[in-house]
């Protein structure tokens, strides 16, 4: 079994996933964009608890897919992130924290231990005065929409790109 931590992302409708991808694509550095547009949740699960990990999130997903509010461009300072507003992935998170402290404790590392500020990076490690030109470009025709959520997927993090180890549908 392997060491490398675990990452949880919620998994978006395959047109959300490609709306934000398109972004992405165009403004974050082709030599760091290893992966597709996501919503991480958990950014370092101990990799050897992975079984026990996906226990946890197989019964966090026995529940209903929902709708997820794109609200606005959030400004990162070296990059740009579109905001995500949701009281049901707000409890979904609370859900599996609860969870996933109980079953790992001081594994947990402080990142995963914090309120969830959700959020799709489209942009990042980039000059500040670049990050804030695609910012304002973003903002100036931002309209918020919603964007649909449909499980949870888990990746084992290695180093740059990640493994996809599964998505577990919501079925709820």
């Amino acid at each position: 079994m392997s060491e490398a931590p675990l990452v949880l992302t919620l998994a978006l409708a395959e047109e959300d996933a490609e709306r934000f991808d398109r972004v992405r694509r165009e403004h974050f550095p082709a030599e760091r964009n290893h992966l597709r547009a996501h919503v991480t949740l958990f950014h370092a699960l101990p990799g050897a608890a992975h079984q026990d990990v996906l226990a946890e999130v197989t019964e966090a997903a026995r529940r209903p897919p929902f709708e997820v509010s794109v609200s606005g461009i959030r400004l990162l300072g070296r990059g740009v992130a579109y905001g995500l507003e949701s009281a049901d992935l707000a409890a979904l998170h609370r859900q599996l924290l609860t969870a996933l402290g109980g079953l790992l404790g001081e594994q947990l590392t402080a990142q995963d231990r914090q309120r969830l500020s959700p959020h799709v990076t489209v942009q990042n490690k980039v000059a500040p005065d670049r990050a804030r030109e695609l910012y304002e470009q973003l903002a100036e025709t931002f309209a918020p929409w919603s964007a649909r959520a449909e499980g949870l997927a888990l990746w084992r993090y290695l180093g740059g790109p990640w493994e996809h180890l599964q998505t577990v549908p919501f079925s709820g």
